[in-house]
């Protein structure tokens, strides 16, 4: 398995995950109950539970294109130092940025460039697989 490979499988086991800590604090935290049986509203929830869905929201935005950026990347056969560099970056800056949102850091400016440089290292991948593949 490629680094680009294992980093996408440990996102996604990340993505798949980061709903915990959300569904935690919803059935720890004492919310009025929504109408019809609808899921709360987590801008009414304590600061925490809602910066914990906002994480799990933001992980997926951009878990999405790294998915297809890696799998074609993978697909043509690219496989080099830029591309396995950025998706380990990518892996740690997505742990980052969930650590720092939940954990009650969401402190401009680090947010938007931790998001940002996540966005650098999808593109870095995406770049890296065009260029390998106009030059075959």
């Amino acid at each position: 398995m490629t680094t680009e490979l294992m980093m996408l499988t440990l996102t996604g086991l990340l993505a798949a995950s980061l709903w915990i800590p959300y569904i935690v604090g919803v059935n720890t935290t004492p919310v009025e109950d929504p109408p019809d049986n609808r899921p709360h509203d987590p801008s009414k929830m304590i600061p925490w539970v809602h910066r914990a869905y906002r994480a799990h929201l933001n992980l997926l935005e951009q878990f999405m294109p790294f998915a297809v950026i890696v799998v074609v990347s993978h697909l043509v056969g690219v496989s080099n130092a830029v591309t396995a560099w950025a998706s380990v970056a990518f892996l740690g800056l997505r742990l980052a940025h969930a650590v720092w949102m939940i954990g009650s850091f969401p402190v401009l400016p680090m947010r938007p460039i931790i998001f940002t440089a996540g966005w650098v290292c999808i593109v870095a991948i995406g770049a890296a697989t065009l260029w390998a593949g106009t030059a075959a």
